[in-house]
C-alpha cells in the first residue's frame, strides 16, 4: 500500500522514483543546493513500482519535478506530456520538469545523464586528451539505459568513431543499437562479440563502463572481462569513467583500468553533473550559478563516510 508523504514543511517537492534507491545520494545532492539557495524544497524517496501512485503526485501543486532511475526510465516515457531533445534521442528518462503552457502544467522529460557524463569527463581530463579522442573509437560496456546515454555523450558530446558495446547479452544491445538508430545516432556502432575480434580493432580512447560491480560468473560474462582486458591493454592512457559508484567508486573494473594505466573518473562525478542539469531546469538558474563546491564537498564525505 502506498503512502503519501508528509510535505507541509515544504514549498516544493519532488522525487526520487525507482525500486531500490535506499543507498541513493541524488536527496543528498539536491537537499545541498536547496538548503544553499535558502529554498523549502526537498527530494523525497519513493521507492516504488507503482506508476499510478508516482503519477498521482506529479499532480499535486508543489510538485515541481522528479530524478527517475531503474526500472523506470523508459517506461516512464508514455505518461509525459513532452520530451526535450536529447531525452527523445536517447530513448531514457532521467528526469521530470515542469513547463506550462496556457496556465497548464505540462509534464516534461529530458535526459541528464548524458550530461553527467559529458561534463564527468570534459572537466577530469586534459584538453589535450578530449581532443585526442575525437575520431577515435570509444567503448560503453553495458546494454541498459544508462548504456544509451553513454553513447550518445560519445558520439555526441566527445565525438568518438566508431563506438564499441560490450555486452554479456547481445539481445540488450541489439535492443540498444535500433533504439540508438531509432534516435538518430546509431551509425558507427559496433557490438564487440569475442576476443578475437577485439584484438583486431582499434583501442577505444575513451571507456564509459555502466554495469554494477558485480564479478564475472558466467561464460557470457568472463568473455565480457577478457574482451575489456584486451582492449585496456591496447589502448593504454586512455580515459575510463566507471558510472557504478555504490557501495564503493573503487570497483573491479576501475582497478583493472587503472592497473593498465588508464585515468579513471569515479561515477560521482557523473552523478554530481547531472545532478546539477537536473536543477538547471528545476531552478531556473545555471549550473554556475548553483553551490557547486558545496555539492562536490557533501558528496565527497557521504562516499568516505560509506567506505568506513
Amino acid at each position: 500500500m502506498a503512502f503519501y508523504p508528509d510535505t507541509s514543511h515544504l514549498d516544493g517537492v519532488n522525487y526520487l522514483f525507482g525500486y531500490p534507491i535506499a543507498h541513493s545520494l541524488s536527496p543528498l545532492l539536491h537537499q545541498t543546493i536547496y538548503d544553499a539557495l535558502g529554498l523549502r524544497w526537498s527530494q523525497l524517496l519513493m521507492e516504488s513500482k507503482d506508476m499510478e501512485f508516482f503519477m498521482h503526485l506529479t499532480r499535486d501543486p508543489k510538485f515541481f519535478g522528479a530524478s527517475v532511475t531503474m526500472p523506470h526510465k523508459v517506461a516512464i516515457i508514455p505518461f509525459l506530456d513532452n520530451m526535450t531533445p536529447e531525452g527523445r534521442a536517447i530513448g531514457a528518462i532521467n528526469t521530470i520538469f515542469i513547463q506550462k503552457e496556457n496556465d497548464k502544467r505540462i509534464l516534461c522529460g529530458t535526459n541528464t545523464d548524458c550530461i553527467g557524463i559529458r561534463e564527468a569527463i570534459t572537466r577530469n581530463t586534459k584538453i589535450q586528451t578530449i581532443r585526442h579522442a575525437k575520431g577515435r573509437p570509444g567503448m560503453v560496456i553495458g546494454g541498459g539505459g544508462t548504456c544509451r546515454a553513454a553513447i550518445y555523450a560519445l558520439k555526441s558530446f566527445m565525438h568518438c568513431s566508431p563506438v564499441y558495446i560490450i555486452n554479456r547479452d547481445k539481445r540488450e544491445v541489439d535492443t540498444v543499437i535500433a533504439g540508438c538508430w531509432e534516435g538518430g545516432f546509431g551509425e558507427g556502432l559496433i557490438y564487440i562479440k569475442d576476443e578475437t575480434q577485439a584484438s583486431e580493432m582499434p583501442p577505444p580512447a575513451i571507456i564509459v563502463s555502466a554495469i554494477p560491480n558485480i564479478s564475472p560468473q558466467t561464460a557470457a560474462e568472463h568473455i565480457v572481462r577478457r574482451i575489456l582486458k584486451i582492449m585496456l591493454e591496447r589502448g593504454r592512457q586512455g580515459v575510463a569513467l566507471e558510472m557504478c559508484y555504490h557501495p564503493s567508486p573503487i570497483t573491479e573494473i576501475s582497478k583493472i583500468a587503472e592497473a593498465a594505466g588508464w585515468q579513471i573518473i569515479s561515477g560521482t562525478q557523473a552523478m554530481i553533473w547531472q545532478g546539477l542539469e537536473q536543477d538547471r531546469y528545476w531552478t531556473g538558474k545555471e549550473v554556475k550559478e548553483l553551490p557547486v563546491d558545496k555539492v562536490k564537498l557533501a558528496i565527497a564525505n557521504a562516499v568516505s563516510r560509506s567506505r568506513l
